[in-house]
């Protein structure tokens, strides 16, 4: 029979995220924006909580919070476990609060069994993940890894506030920003507890997954170029529709990345011209996203796309043309880690599945 006294509070993670989730701006979700009044009472709370689990705390030039529960041996790696603190407008209450309150409560059982492993554990509330406020995502995380830029002080937002004022705001010294990174000789791993932003486990019924990597990003702008004409007036064998050549190319997408599953590929945004509804469209300019673990694979994908739409354009008597905006390479996941919490899930009865982690903006 299981020791009762080990098993985490699930009663006491849902009454936190309740409790969090009101520190929000008016809204039908939750809208707690980094460095606002919403997100400093909602970092108290975190704070409070830290406290009563036996951590001590700091507070990093970037806002970061992070609490420390003291292993037996101080010369050990440090084990890292978070997310962010952040909401995108209208978010979710799970979204990033989960993994933070899910490992306070973690240290939280360790403290009342008074048990402390061989390794410190340290749990961490990301400042800013989302981007929202200053349209610059991972302000937090990049500083922990010591990839934040001084130029990103200077970004704005809405209001004409610096990223670097609203911290100073807080009392904080932003550009000593690096003196948040954490050496990485001195960590174990970092762990995250994370909603899937995807159908994948509610089709199956499962509570839980593995993430075995996330995805490397490319994200293109393209411009299919035809001729505009009267609607009425030009037959449809003349014609030279940049949005009909869009449709087909769009089609094609769908099928190379059912095909080479599980790369996904979207077309999510179209810009028609001239944009009326009497006027065959002249011009259309788009966005597509593509993502996988497989750079390879991702790569000849992407090949195979565009060799389509040279293909459809020419077919139709259109012009192509592509530009490369973002790029981000795939991350693996530590098989150490995932093989753990592989043997954690099948221990409590569960088919353990490997999911990707696609959600990078």
């Amino acid at each position: 029979m299981a020791d009762h006294k080990w098993q985490i509070n699930g009663q006491r993670i849902s009454k936190r995220i309740e409790d969090l989730k009101l520190c929000s701006e008016p809204s039908k979700g939750v809208t707690r924006l980094s460095f606002t009044k919403e997100f400093q009472s909602g970092q108290k709370l975190i704070e409070k909580w830290m406290n009563e689990a036996g951590m001590t705390i700091r507070i990093d030039n970037l806002n970061n919070i992070i609490g420390r529960y003291e292993g037996l041996r101080t010369d050990a790696p440090v084990i890292l476990i978070g997310s962010h603190l952040d909401t995108v407008i209208d978010g979710g209450k799970y979204d990033g609060m989960l993994g933070v309150i899910s490992g306070i409560e973690i240290v939280n059982v360790l403290f009342e069994n008074n048990t402390r492993l061989e390794n410190s554990i340290e749990v961490i509330g990301f400042c800013d993940e989302e981007g929202v406020r200053f349209h610059s995502t991972f302000l937090g995380s990049k500083a922990i890894a010591g990839t934040l830029s001084e130029e990103t002080l200077a970004v704005k937002d809405e209001t004409g506030i610096s990223l670097s004022a609203a911290l100073i705001q807080l009392g904080l010294e932003p550009h000593n920003y690096q003196s948040a990174g954490m050496d990485a000789k001195k960590l174990l791993g970092y762990v995250e507890l994370h909603i899937e932003q995807g159908p994948v486990l509610e089709t199956e019924g499962l509570p839980c997954g593995v993430v075995t990597g996330i995805a490397g990003a490319s994200r293109f702008s393209f411009k299919i170029t035809g001729f505009a004409g009267h609607a009425g007036t030009v037959p449809i064998p003349l014609r030279k529709d940049a949005l009909a050549g869009a449709a087909e190319l769009i089609v094609e997408i769908e099928r190379l990345a059912k095909e080479n599953a599980p790369i996904v590929a979207t077309v999510g945004k179209l810009q028609v011209n001239p944009g009326a509804s009497n006027v065959i469209p002249g011009e259309v300019v788009g966005t597509l996203d593509i993502r996988d673990t497989d750079v390879q694979r991702k790569n000849d994908v992407i090949d195979a796309i565009f060799q389509a739409a040279i293909a459809i354009c020419e077919k139709r008597g259109l012009t192509f043309q592509v530009e490369k905006i973002m790029e981000t390479v795939p991350t693996y996941c530590d098989n150490g880690i995932t093989s753990a919490i592989e043997s954690a899930i099948l221990s409590n009865g569960i088919k353990p599945v490997s999911l990707v982690s696609g959600a990078r903006p």
